[in-house]
């Protein structure tokens, strides 16, 4: 296949070309565009051109919302495409992209209601003969850099809420498996935007990531990836003094206690960590476990673990697909390595021979060591092991970490469950369930899990500005400053 960027409304290839891997083959499957300055520059450029003149700026919200609906219907009614396409590019399993984006249309949906609820104020003020109100609008020209895993749902939560807010974007897909968000962009143009609204490309860092989020038309970054990625997109906003609202993954604790249901725990744990093979930022990736039942627990996880159907991610069947890119593979394989030095007990797991980038569901036992695995983020199919045996003890190795993104507690016990909500420091915290999300519901972190919200109207908030409105109610001329009275 090959995909094309989309600028300014017209469909185009890029400064260069470069081929997309199928990561169940490790052999090139698509040709992509890449984007380099002159390619951001036009985008940019055309996304500044339509936020200040045409039909975008005159629309009112409801009209803004009624686009996004009409979007929302396009996604579901390609979905089986898109989802396809994610596969092939990403190696993300058909089963798990295929139920992603019939959610993804259900966030276009909200913002498509939010828009023409975005309201302002009108404030009391202590002055007889003013009124005051405050405007919401919206804050310009929005950098949306996404990754590659679940690139639709982390776009929409973006763009959603970008347009709703009645901002316009220029959205960089990843050099990873951009062939989802270069199809999308055909259903942005099917919609009816006008020309310039959404703008999509894909590049490389030094040569297109850099240049958008550094660019002097960019007035805001929407950004999901890694902490040093997000060191250098704050960096960058230095130069345009773009508000920032960054996702950066985590090291999320699963805390599971003694009195939980170990069942449901399990398959929690399981989804929360071998779905997406792994590559989620709110993997559960540290399992911290009543040293009472440790043992139990782990036999259940490694018996499910090792159950886990491996293969095609085109496959319905199939339960774990590869990891995204050999890259990510050999990081995997790494920080094992160094874990398993450190003492980590290697319980199950381990890498697939064959073609394609896979590594089986692996467990490791850290108890007692001081392993990487217990402080890096893998992306990838491996849990990290420790047990406690009090609650002060599972509260402090919970938040032993700089990250803070999501958590996850099990127990029946209604007021531990309470306590543990208010002690973990995370921007989201699942009691007895895990991976639960929805577009009404915020969504975040904080630390090097990064800022800002995404889902509901705290993220469209952040796409917009306050304006301060004075106006003189009285008749009365307005005294003459330099007479003294």
């Amino acid at each position: 296949m090959r995909f094309q960027h989309y600028i300014d409304g017209a469909f185009e290839d890029g400064s260069a070309r470069f081929p997309s891997l199928d990561p169940a083959t490790g052999q090139p499957w698509a040709e992509m565009p890449e984007a380099r300055e002159p390619d951001v520059d036009r985008a940019v450029a055309a996304a500044a051109r339509a936020f200040r003149e045409g039909p975008w700026p005159a629309m009112t919200a409801t009209a803004r919302g009624k686009l996004l609906s009409r979007l929302a219907d396009l996604v579901t009614e390609n979905a089986a495409r898109l989802a396809e396409i994610e596969t092939r590019d990403t190696g993300k399993i058909i089963r798990e992209t295929s139920a992603q984006i019939a959610y993804v249309a259900d966030y276009y949906r909200y913002y498509a209601g939010l828009a023409d609820k975005i309201e302002g104020a009108h404030l009391p003020i202590d002055k007889p003969d003013m009124e005051v109100w405050l405007r919401r609008e919206p804050v310009g020209v929005v950098a949306a850099v996404v990754p590659w895993n679940s690139q639709l749902f982390l776009a929409a939560v973006k763009i959603g809420p970008a347009l709703a807010a009645g901002c316009t974007l220029v959205v960089k897909a990843s050099e990873d498996g951009p062939g989802p968000l270069l199809e999308f962009a055909r259903l942005i143009d099917e919609a009816g935007f006008p020309a310039g609204v959404v703008n999509v490309i894909t590049g490389f860092g030094p040569t297109c990531g850099s240049a958008l989020t550094r660019h002097p038309g960019v007035d805001h970054i929407a950004f999901t990836g890694g902490p040093d990625a997000g060191r250098a997109v704050v960096r960058n906003s230095a130069e345009n003094l773009a508000s920032t609202s960054l996702e950066l993954g985590g090291k999320s604790p699963f805390v599971v206690f003694a009195d939980a249901d170990l069942e449901s725990a399990a398959n929690a744990q399981v989804a929360g960590i071998f779905a997406a093979a792994g590559q989620s930022c709110v993997a559960g990736s540290r399992l911290i476990v009543a040293r009472s039942v440790k043992d139990a627990f782990l036999d259940r996880l490694r018996e499910k673990a090792e159950a886990v159907t491996i293969g095609s991610p085109l496959d319905m069947g199939t339960e774990v697909g590869p990891l995204a890119t050999e890259r990510q593979l050999r990081h995997v394989a790494d920080l094992v390595a160094r874990s398993e030095a450190a003492g980590a007990k290697r319980i199950t797991g381990g890498p697939v021979e064959g073609p394609g980038w896979y590594w089986r569901p692996t467990i490791l036992d850290c108890d007692g060591t001081t392993a990487p695995a217990l402080a890096e983020e893998f992306f990838g199919p491996v849990l990290s092991v420790v047990s406690f045996e009090t609650e002060a003890e599972a509260i402090r190795l919970a938040n032993d970490t700089p990250y803070g993104l999501a958590s996850g507690v099990f127990t029946r016990d209604l007021a531990r469950g309470h306590r543990m909500i208010r002690a973990l420091r995370a921007g989201v915290v699942w009691v007895n369930t895990y991976r639960a999300v929805s577009p009404i519901a915020p969504f975040g972190g904080h630390g090097l899990s990064g800022q800002g919200r995404e889902g509901g109207l705290a993220a469209a908030l952040d796409y917009t500005r306050t304006k301060t409105v004075w106006l003189r109610t009285s008749d009365d001329p307005i005294p003459d400053p330099f007479v003294m009275r």
